[in-house]
């Protein structure tokens, strides 16, 4: 037997083991067909974050959103990233009320009203109060949509389907950042300052409103069938005080996930060294958008390289594609940092003033520097795809998943305050970077155990401790056998 027909045997959807049977239904043909395909949907789910979150990526890739003064924006994501870990939490309630397409529609909003800040920023220089705001307003959005999208994305796909899922996701996701990048650096072409024009603002405003609209366009997902004819469920977030208990529960019942939390902390630590402290530290502002450009088509790459080549490859059982996965991430994590060190070295927040001429894309030196964003891009995207990948591997319950995907969330987001906030009180550059280095590789060292001792070939009914917990949502058809 194939490992393929081997995991289907044990189940490839919303069933965990082959004595548990699973209600199979047709799906629909024609143009109902195409439109709810699971694939469609995740796709459709990845413009929506295409023209929010894509293009809060390509402003905040630009190093200081594009401002001349780096401090107002690190300041503002220290802020979206500190209501985002709080907020994130109480989301998954909102969302059992609202429910997916409800909660994208207020969610997207917020990264019009944050983009619109740094418009009236460069119209008005006394606006930093005003950024910070809208950074703090943003969290709470993103807390929404992130809810959602993790709901959906991970609902949709068979088991035997979720890299490769995550990877569409992702793919086109990040090509809001491709596409972001590229406005930013047509518009400022011609320019030799340091801050970008009104006109890149407006654009990645116009962009996000059409985000905001594209939910109206989401399946219902009650009505969606996966490939495998098994019906979703989409994951139900507990109440608020079931969802209190249900942590407890998760951490009790798989205390593995506990070796993630460092992988989950550093997950978007690394973006600002990234992106302010390289590309805005050392490049002008075309060339930043050159270089920003280049990093997000780079993850549209290595998020599929990896989710579909390796973490679903069906050449290699599930724990053989989990160890190539966490050593292909392990070996990148170094290789870069070793990289990026023998820049770092050369230059200081003193050394590089904001007023300091930057190195444009003509120089002789651009070349090498700009290899390095994209191998950061692609580290980025195989990082994040292989954290989804091991949190679907183990489990398939909803309500387990929805817990996990909340412990991520707010721990990303709560470093992402801590490195942010670092940045904006002026931490030398080097402390930044040894911090991201040091974060990233005890991430993937903490996480082995879990790798070696936690993923298994196949999903076992053992691994859905909440499916009995009051008020979550079942897997449909599992019955729970005695």
């Amino acid at each position: 037997m194939s490992n393929a027909e081997e995991e289907k045997t044990h189940g490839s959807g919303s069933d965990t083991s082959s004595a548990h049977q699973v209600q199979i239904f047709e799906r629909p043909r024609g143009w109902r067909g195409v439109y709810y395909h699971t694939a469609t949907q995740v796709c459709l789910l990845g413009f929506i974050c295409f023209m929010c979150p894509g293009m809060f990526n390509a402003l905040t890739g630009l190093g200081g959103s594009g401002q001349l003064d780096a401090t107002t924006s690190a300041n503002a994501n220290s802020a979206v990233y500190s209501t985002f870990a709080f907020f994130a939490f109480f989301s998954g309630s909102v969302h059992n009320v609202l429910g997916p397409r409800v909660c994208l529609l207020l969610g997207t909003w917020g990264y019009s009203l944050y983009i619109a800040s740094y418009l009236a920023s460069n119209i008005n220089p006394r606006t930093d109060v005003f950024v910070v705001v809208s950074g703090a307003i943003l969290g709470v959005c993103a807390a929404l949509v992130w809810t959602a999208q993790g709901s959906l994305m991970m609902a949709y796909p068979t088991e035997a389907e979720k890299g490769t899922y995550i990877g569409y996701f992702w793919a086109i996701f990040n090509l809001g950042g491709v596409v972001g990048s590229a406005v930013a650096f047509g518009s400022n072409f011609h320019s030799m300052t340091n801050g970008v024009g009104n006109g890149t603002y407006i654009v990645f405003l116009v962009l996000s409103f059409t985000g905001v609209i594209l939910p109206l366009f989401l399946a219902d997902p009650y009505k969606m069938i996966r490939t495998d004819g098994t019906r979703v469920t989409p994951i139900r977030h507990p109440s608020w005080k079931t969802e209190f208990v249900s942590l407890f529960v998760a951490l009790r019942t798989d205390p593995w996930i506990v070796l993630l939390f460092p992988m989950f902390f550093s997950s978007n630590y690394f973006y600002t060294w990234q992106f302010n402290d390289y590309n805005g530290a050392l490049f002008d502002i075309r060339t930043r958008g050159l270089n920003n450009f280049v990093y997000w088509t780079a993850q549209i790459f290595g998020s599929f390289f990896i989710g579909h080549y390796v973490l679903d490859s069906r050449r290699f059982r599930r724990r053989v594609r989990a160890f190539l996965g966490w050593s292909i991430v392990v070996v990148s994590v170094f290789a870069v940092h070793i990289w990026s060190y023998f820049y770092q070295k050369n230059y200081t927040r003193a050394s590089e003033p904001p007023t300091a001429v930057k190195m444009d894309f003509n120089s002789s030196q651009f070349p090498s520097h700009v290899w390095l964003m994209i191998f950061y891009g692609l580290l980025d995207s195989m990082w994040q795809t292989t954290a989804y990948w091991l949190m679907g591997a183990m489990s398939n319950d909803p309500a387990k998943l929805a817990v996990f995907t909340g412990f991520y969330k707010c721990f990303q987001s709560a470093g992402s305050a801590v490195v942010w906030r670092l940045d904006a009180t002026q931490t030398p550059y080097m402390n930044i970077f040894i911090s991201t280095w040091v974060l990233a590789a005890a991430g993937m060292i903490c996480a082995f155990p879990l790798v070696y001792k936690r993923v298994k070939d196949y999903t076992e009914i053992d691994d859905e401790a909440l499916l009995n917990r009051p008020n979550v949502e079942k897997i449909p058809g599992l019955i729970n056998k005695k």
